[in-house]
């Protein structure tokens, strides 16, 4: 049976900062897979509160296209695919039917969450287990022993410390570059011909010259 780490996240859009972070805590618990979950489009922007979202299967695309290169990485759309956007503990179960070995990822920003932000948590921790990624500015160990119901659930984590180098990339700064290009491209074409419109990514790399 493969052994997995499944990655749930807007992935909005996914990162390098995601990769890097993935695969150390696939190395530290020696894991084969980790599976990244892309959730709902409808649940990025409204639960959430995203500035914006990329489509569903932008997503899933951008997902894929990475997977190519990165063999412990499989993408699952079992999410999207739903009508309604499913809980962490739903799609855990449903992975585990499909012959893996599972355990959650999920970064220690969501452990403040857990007791009355999420649904299942003890049966997640004691049917799968949960890895968590821990930032630099974090202390999950001191925060599970200060808090009386992750304290219970101790024995269920594992916490994976991250390179410095998963810090400073986020998909906020993504989507504000991507956003901020978008606006230079609009004013580009009122400086240019209407002709020369399609002729974008060309400019851009300096191709023309």
């Amino acid at each position: 049976m493969s052994t997995a780490l499944m990655f749930g996240g807007a992935f909005n859009p996914p990162t390098a900062a995601h990769l890097l972070a993935a695969d150390t805590a696939r190395k530290a618990v020696d894991f084969d897979k980790v599976i990244f979950v892309p959730t709902k489009q409808v649940y990025v922007e409204k639960d959430q509160g995203k500035d914006f979202a990329f489509g569903d299967q932008e997503r899933l695309d951008m997902l894929r296209m990475i997977s190519i290169s990165q063999p412990w990485m499989e993408v699952s759309a079992y999410e999207i695919e739903q009508s309604s956007q499913p809980r962490s503990y739903e799609t855990l179960c449903w992975l585990r039917k499909q012959g893996y070995e599972l355990r959650l990822l999920m970064g220690s920003d969501k452990l403040p969450e857990l007791e009355h932000g999420w649904l299942h948590v003890e049966e997640i921790c004691r049917e799968f287990g949960i890895v968590c990624m821990s930032r630099s500015h974090d202390d999950p160990h001191r925060l599970i022993q200060n808090d009386p119901y992750l304290r219970t659930l101790s024995p269920y984590f594992t916490i994976v410390s991250l390179p410095e180098e998963t810090q400073d990339v986020s998909s906020t700064k993504v989507r504000q570059k991507y956003l901020e290009i978008q606006q230079d491209l609009k004013e580009l074409e009122q400086m240019v011909p209407e002709e020369l419109h399609g002729l974008k990514p060309q400019l851009l790399k300096g191709e023309l010259l």
